[in-house]
């Protein structure tokens, strides 16, 4: 199958509130259901940042599709430096149906993206993570969320650490999905003018403030990441001491004794989150990665047509397990 137009995934508003919806409930499909909308075609997975989760996810989901994942290294393209990242998308796209890249400045992919436009090839351009964003982990968050919940309309999570990428995804998935978000950050950690301005066009709002118990308190779920990600390991020193009392931690839960927790991985226990939490029974986190993998299937179905097809009814995409699994 051919992608539905030329509809690159930047970020999780280039999606509309039904297409992410549909996105979902592909996820929700078992694979077994689904076309082979990728069967004898080859997606091209770039990784000019390290990748545990997203390089197994996205190549289990194409594989699922009947696709041939082709996984490269930051080494063997050298995006700017062999040659530029738009030679390297038109180059890409002459053996790709799709291509899916993590890269350390945004502004590649929207290089690459306008490449492929340019050239009119109808390649869709996916991010697997930048400095910016990361809205194939939005899509593993919302969905981890409507399996616990069994929706996400009224939802209240609460996000406790630096309005960074992961946030700035998550927080247009839950705008998108008339989930209410609250963000507790350190002064200067928080989210800018110009991140409400765009969440408030995408339907939401968000409850900004520098107070961790305020914001987890009648919370559904506890988000955290990393203090420090990557790119900013000259500042771990300094965001240690900024972040100091931002742990989601047990007294933290006891504000929240409903809420489970939510981590995107990899985590720095006693940093952002206590081991004890991390892996205590309210923790969905090792369900929250799994359904990587499940919501990058949904994601690329769906760029391929698969919600057009009548095959198969929503169901489970496999075994949720117990709470902490």
């Amino acid at each position: 199958m051919t992608p539905r137009g030329t509809r690159h995934v930047l970020d999780v508003d280039d999606l509309s509130c039904e297409e992410l919806t549909a996105i979902l409930d592909l996820a929700e499909r078992p694979p077994s259901s689904l076309p082979p909308v990728l069967a004898g075609q080859g997606v091209a997975l770039v990784f000019q940042r390290p990748s545990a989760r997203t390089r197994n996810a996205a190549e289990m989901a194409v594989v699922a599709l009947g696709g041939h994942p082709v996984t490269i290294g930051a080494e063997e393209v050298g995006i700017d430096r062999r040659e530029s990242a738009e030679d390297v998308a038109r180059t890409l796209a002459c053996y790709h149906a799709a291509v899916c890249a993590r890269v350390a400045e945004h502004q590649t992919l929207a290089r690459m993206a306008r490449a492929l436009d340019d050239a009119e090839r109808n390649v869709p351009v996916v991010n697997l993570l930048s400095d910016l964003a990361h809205p194939t982990q939005a899509l593993a968050d919302l969905l981890t969320l409507r399996q616990h919940l069994g929706g996400l309309a009224g939802a209240t999570v609460a996000y406790v650490g630096d309005a960074n990428n992961v946030w700035r995804s998550l927080a247009l998935a839950c705008a998108m999905s008339g989930v209410r978000l609250r963000t507790a950050s350190p002064e200067g950690y928080g989210p800018d003018p110009d991140d409400l301005a765009r969440i408030g066009r995408a339907g939401g709002e968000v409850e900004v403030g520098n107070d961790p118990e305020e914001a987890v308190c009648g919370a559904d779920a506890i988000y955290t990441d990393v203090w420090t990600s990557m790119g900013q390991e000259d500042e771990a020193e300094l965001r240690r001491a900024a972040f100091a009392g931002f742990t989601v931690d047990e007294r933290l839960l006891g504000v929240a004794p409903a809420a489970v927790v939510l981590h995107c991985l990899p985590a720095h226990r006693g940093e952002e989150i206590s081991a004890g939490v991390l892996e205590g029974p309210r923790s969905l986190v090792w369900r929250q990665a799994e359904n990587r993998m499940h919501a990058m299937r949904g994601l690329l179905a769906w760029l391929f047509g698969a919600a057009d097809d009548a095959r198969g009814t929503p169901g489970a995409s496999g075994p949720a397990g117990p709470v902490g699994t």
